[in-house]
């Protein structure tokens, strides 16, 4: 190799650095070209030269002449003098317009470089999302709403995407931020290199979005195995995901470790579609629960409570409900026996509609209403007839339930349009199951199933379509449940019952399950339906359907409340083990004399009676308006209450 080439090879790997190098080398070009015509101008024109100052004037002439070219138009001075200042001035327009060429660039590649969002962000205790899908409008959403009382907060997120999309459609989809900062950033979330763009070390927590995209479960878990192999530091955030398919759920917790909560998304929706079927408006309390804009679980340390029983703290609080307690071990009990001192190591779970307003009584609680309280009449279970419209790999799971729930005797038809699935169905101890093929979509289909003799009926979301296609579908079989509900017309009304022999609504099952034996043909029947899109829940509500199970929102609900809380975890599994302590809406004439003129205090008093928390009610009255849809979340106790025989009453209990 020549030394040429040598030199060449030299210039072209510091001609490669980018910007800086072309800024080096224009720099070098002008201090050559300045030293070069300030010496010429000593030996080829003295005269001036002296008369401006010698070299070092000469230096700072050209130098001048080198970056504005409009200072020679002032020059006076010898034809060599004259000339050299031309050569300065030309050679500095060459010099100048690369430079600015090269800024322009420069700015504009490093401008390129920040819309690729490849920088690493510097947070500390943010919330960081891995991954894209329509969860993260409702997750952003959420704590957008959560953070409002903070000064200050982040939520960075890392996906696939180009990063000002993420930010626009962030804004578009969520609109007010109000004071928590989106920060995105493009990357896979697959890759620990690319993770370590949103600083997980110094995070709060860690969500991992479900991605839209088949076998979504196997992202998921793969995301887990990539956080387990970064190297953690002495702090490590606790790391929140979901799976859809129970099978995936043991490999997911293996993935994510002792740090991580993973939900099984399916068993959750699938326990609300049958407990919604058992009591419609489940679906609505469970969001008001979980949404940050309505009232959710908080924990607090109460050490003025220390020694006094449980159910006498149900009266303590001015703001929020106690509804249980988390030990010193972290063990939750979700409405503990009455009798359980609270220690003072104890954390109490309150309902509250803001942590900043649980407020202990400061003075004595407000007065009971004896002659408002009510005697619940036990009710034996009785068996009921159900019409399952459609088939998805959720109903399995569902009429097993449905079967461990419902009296013996019942019975469920499913009609769907397909070959009969229920053939591969284990033994079913309580349930008689049909199949009739049958097109839900259908007005004649429909007409031919006899829904009038149906006590019951849930519409699951056809899997074989894309969600909207789906809810679509779904919307057009509640139209047509609708009509025929309007034609089979509504019984008279039914007597208001005393106060100590209260009766069920008609047609409402009692705690245990069931419906009231022989019901006429032309009673109306209950209609839970499974929503993909909360968007059309709104649309369907011209439908009066009795619930709306809308899985996917409940589901981003509840990972942003374990985002802001992993204690919380315990209490949303204890609310859904039929083990535990469940929610119940149960009829308010169990509670409460019909009409009397009662106070939210009087109603808790009632439940602790029971041995069950009093969480709100619901007006049936309203159960089709939104945003509440007649719910009611911890009132004030001491205003007026009254509610009508088949309003329900929210409580925590064991059956």
């Amino acid at each position: 190799m020549t030394r040429r080439e040598r030199v060449r090879y030299w210039f072209d790997r510091t001609m490669s650095k980018g910007t800086p190098a072309l800024i080096g080398w224009l720099g070098l070009a002008s201090a050559a070209l300045v030293l070069v015509v300030a010496s010429a101008a000593v030996v080829l024109a003295p005269r001036d030269s002296e008369e401006n100052g010698h070299w070092t004037g000469m230096i700072w002439r050209s130098l001048l002449r080198t970056l504005d070219p409009g200072t020679m138009g002032d020059d006076t001075g010898t034809g060599p003098f004259l000339a050299l200042m031309l050569v300065s001035t030309v050679g500095g327009i060459f010099i100048v317009s690369a430079l600015i060429g090269v800024l322009t660039t420069g700015l504009e590649a490093k401008i390129g470089e920040l819309r690729k969002g490849r920088s690493r962000i510097v947070e500390q205790g943010h919330t960081v999302l891995l991954g894209w899908s329509d969860q993260v409008f409702t997750v952003v959403a959420e704590l957008v709403e959560a953070n409002q009382s903070k000064r200050r907060s982040c939520v960075a997120i890392l996906a696939d995407r180009d990063k000002v999309e993420m930010e626009d459609a962030i804004r578009a989809r969520v609109g007010d931020l109000g004071r928590t900062r989106i920060v995105c950033r493009t990357g896979d979330p697959l890759k620990v290199a690319d993770v370590e763009l949103v600083s997980p070390g110094t995070a709060r927590s860690i969500l991992i979005v479900t991605p839209e995209v088949a076998d979504a479960d196997t992202r998921v878990i793969k995301v887990l195995l990539t956080l387990g192999a970064r190297t953690w530091g002495r702090h490590r955030p606790h790391v929140v995901a979901a799976v859809h398919d129970s099978a995936n759920l043991p490999a997911a917790r293996l993935a994510g470790g002792d740090r991580a909560h993973v939900i099984d998304a399916d068993d959750v929706a699938i326990r609300l579609i049958v407990q919604s079927h058992r009591q419609s408006g489940l679906s609505q309390v469970c969001t008001e629960l979980l949404d940050f804009a309505g009232h959710e679980f908080y924990m607090r340390p109460e050490p003025s409570l220390a020694g006094v029983p449980f159910g006498e703290s149900l009266a303590a609080y001015d703001l929020g409900v106690p509804a249980g307690l988390r030990r010193g071990d972290g063990t939750v009990l979700l409405n503990p026996p009455m009798d359980t001192v609270i220690q003072a190591d104890d954390e109490i779970i309150i309902l509250a509609e803001d942590d900043l307003l649980i407020r202990l009584a400061a003075g004595p609680p407000p007065a009971v209403r004896e002659e408002a309280l009510s005697t619940a009449t036990a009710r034996d279970p009785v068996p009921e007839r159900t019409l399952m419209l459609g088939w998805n790999h959720r109903a399995p799971k569902i009429i097993e339930l449905l079967d461990e729930f419902l009296a013996p005797a019942s019975e469920l038809v499913v009609a769907a349009p397909r070959e009969d699935p229920t053939g591969a169905l284990p033994p079913a101890a309580n349930l008689k199951i049909d199949f009739i093929r049958a097109e839900p979509t259908e007005r004649p289909s429909l007409e031919s199933l006899d829904v009038g003799s149906f006590q019951k009926v849930i519409v699951l979301s056809d899997a074989g379509h894309d969600p909207d296609h789906a809810d679509a579908r779904t919307l057009v079989t509640l139209l047509h449940l609708r009509d025929m509900e309007d034609a089979l017309g509504t019984p008279p009304p039914t007597e208001e019952p005393t106060p100590h022999t209260p009766h069920a609504p008609r047609n409402d099952p009692a705690p245990g399950g069931g419906a009231t034996p022989h019901a006429p043909r032309n009673d109306p029947f209950a209609i839970v339906s499974e929503i993909n899109d909360d968007a059309n829940r709104e649309i369907a509500q011209v439908t009066k359907a009795d619930d709306f199970v809308v899985s996917e929102k409940l589901i981003s609900l509840m990972l942003t409340q374990l985002s802001e809380n992993r204690h919380l975890y315990d209490v949303f599994v204890d609310l859904l083990d039929p083990a535990g302590s469940e929610i119940y809406l149960k009829p308010a004439c169990d509670y409460l004399v019909p009409g009397a003129e009662a106070n939210f205090a009087t109603l808790i008093e009632s439940a602790r009676r029971r041995g069950e928390v009093a969480l709100g009610y619901r007006v049936t009255a309203r159960f089709h308006e939104p945003p509440g849809y007649g719910v009611k979340l911890n009132p004030d106790k001491a205003a007026p209450l009254t509610l009508a025989a088949d309003d329900r009453v929210i409580v925590l209990a064991e059956d």
